[in-house]
């Protein structure tokens, strides 16, 4: 079976990388930014790990009313980008769960820099088996994180578990396009063996049949296959910036093209989506 814990180490390795918090503060000091003093958007070409970075992570949160009364998990979390966006711009408390153990050590330690550690904190876990009981979150939020899953049924009734009734979903994710199967490595997987791609309509009925109203559900492939070119584009002039190759390796050059061409060839799409949990079951 996929849920086994050598698979989820296979997908924790994908990610893994050896000595990330110091790599990341000598790449912020080579771009000219002080790790003592620290704002977010110095942060921002690493800490929002997903396309479009933090203009995805601002136009979804648009959709959604946030106040500072609000309990947000952020699922699949990793360096803390959008955990600490939201916990800034709307007040709200945020708790990241993500599967890498020292991204949630790196995102501990940037939040505590940038001093949002009274609002936001980090964990290691399943996103099979989150760890907290049912009804504790007003809102779920998730960016490029269900690729590497491949029960999404079982997700989504996780999801729609601890979400309190009348509680929202916010989603940004990859999906399979009708152009074929995806060229590998892409920033998610190497392979096959961790990536699980659905199309559009099959996720649409997955989150309706868990229970979910859908409220919004918005195609951004097009606005993904131009920040993937100019990103291409940046890496090729300039390799060494300060982006989320630290994160991948020399690999992620060869990722980002071929995410482009799958982009290209509609053999993926992205979708941004809402959903709710109804007050009455």
């Amino acid at each position: 079976m996929h849920s086994t814990a050598a698979y989820f180490d296979t997908v924790e390795a994908h990610y893994g990388h050896n000595d990330l918090e110091t790599t990341i503060l000598n790449a912020l000091v080579a771009a000219g930014k002080d790790p003592d003093r620290l704002k977010a958007e110095d942060l921002a070409p690493i800490d929002q790990f997903h396309v479009r970075g933090l203009k995805a992570t601002s136009q979804l949160a648009l959709d959604i009313k946030l106040d500072r009364d609000m309990q947000v998990l952020d699922l699949g979390s990793g360096l803390g980008g959008a955990s600490r966006y939201l916990a800034k711009e709307f007040g709200c408390s945020v708790v990241g769960l993500d599967l890498n153990a020292q991204y949630c050590q790196v995102a501990t330690t940037l939040t505590r820099r940038l001093g949002l550690a009274s609002q936001v904190s980090f964990i290691q876990g399943n996103a099979l088996e989150i760890p907290f009981p049912d009804g504790s979150f007003d809102l779920v939020w998730t960016q490029h994180m269900t690729m590497n899953i491949p029960d999404k049924s079982r997700f989504y009734r996780e999801v729609y578990r601890v979400l309190k009734p009348g509680g929202r979903l916010a989603m940004y994710d990859i999906l399979a396009g009708p152009g074929g199967e995806v060229l590998f490595p892409v920033p998610w997987a190497r392979d096959t063996a961790t990536s699980f791609l659905v199309a559009s309509q099959v996720l649409v009925d997955t989150i309706a049949e868990t229970g979910f109203d859908i409220h919004i559900w918005r195609d951004v492939t097009e606005a993904a296959r131009l920040w993937t070119q100019a990103t291409q584009e940046r890496l090729y002039l300039n390799p060494g910036l300060l982006g989320l190759q630290l994160l991948l390796g020399p690999d992620f050059r060869k990722m980002v093209h071929n995410q482009f061409l799958n982009l290209q060839q509609e053999r993926i799409a992205l979708v941004e989506a809402v959903v709710r949990r109804p007050l009455l079951a």
